[in-house]
């Protein structure tokens, strides 16, 4: 399913009808590889979030096709017939805050979604304690939440996105709230989780600091994308800096 990335064409979304309808997006086309992470900037009001939502199977797109690996999962019309499969098991989400379940352990947090999924407990288990390390958080398995420092639970909501393999990653705002240390750190973490798993990660930023860190960078502008090349300026390792 990895192997072909994630395919955007023509994608529509209007909202309303008649004299009141509002075309938030008029067309938009996106290819983003496996291993690949792009930026996609834009102005407030500019279609970001509602392609966001059409791309995480959230709201239905008014037309276009969507394609995820070697699937059509959307051409003028939904082609998949369990939506919350689809964004349980294929598409992962990391958020500008990492909305951990307070009442499990940081082992619980990421392996619900396998487990919900059908996983055995022990292999869901397993499997976050594998993408927990990877992270460098492994030594917080048995922890809370509340436990945890704010990059902590950013490297823990990073391994939940991750934990089902997904094609394709959905990162909306993830450095936000974050200083320049810590966000360069999450983009680091997220290129590398990216080339490990063979991932497509679309990450949707305001974030100046960060934007010069992509290779590719699609920005949207009324409702249309518009790809730019970006510097590709990856920060060096950073370890220790993303407590």
């Amino acid at each position: 399913m990895a192997g072909n990335g994630i395919r955007i064409e023509g994608l529509r979304k209007r909202y309303g009808s008649g004299d009141t309808a509002v075309d938030a997006l008029k067309g938009v086309d996106m290819y983003v590889a496996p291993g690949e992470v792009v930026g996609l900037i834009g102005p407030s009001g500019s279609g970001k979030s509602t392609l966001l939502k059409c791309l995480g199977a959230v709201i239905d797109p008014t037309g276009g096709r969507m394609t995820l690996g070697d699937e059509v999962i959307y051409d003028d019309g939904w082609k998949v017939r369990d939506l919350r499969a689809l964004r349980r098991d294929k598409i992962g989400f990391v958020f500008q805050a990492p909305y951990l379940i307070p009442f499990l352990d940081v082992t619980d947090n990421v392996a619900l979604l396998p487990m919900l999924a059908g996983v055995p407990n022990a292999a869901a288990r397993e499997r976050a304690v594998e993408l927990l390390t990877a992270l460098d958080v492994q030594h917080r398995k048995q922890a809370m939440p509340a436990q945890l420092s704010g990059g902590e639970q950013q490297r823990v909501a990073i391994a939940r996105g991750l934990v089902n393999h997904p094609p394709v990653i959905l990162a909306d705002e993830p450095t936000a709230p974050l200083d320049s240390q810590r966000a360069m750190a999450v983009v680091q973490i997220l290129n590398e989780m990216a080339r490990k798993y063979e991932t497509a990660i679309i990450v949707v930023t305001h974030d100046e600091k960060i934007i010069p860190t992509f290779k590719r960078i699609y920005h949207i502008r009324d409702g249309v994308t518009h790809e730019e090349p970006g510097e590709g300026k990856l920060p060096g390792v950073v370890g220790a800096a993303f407590p």
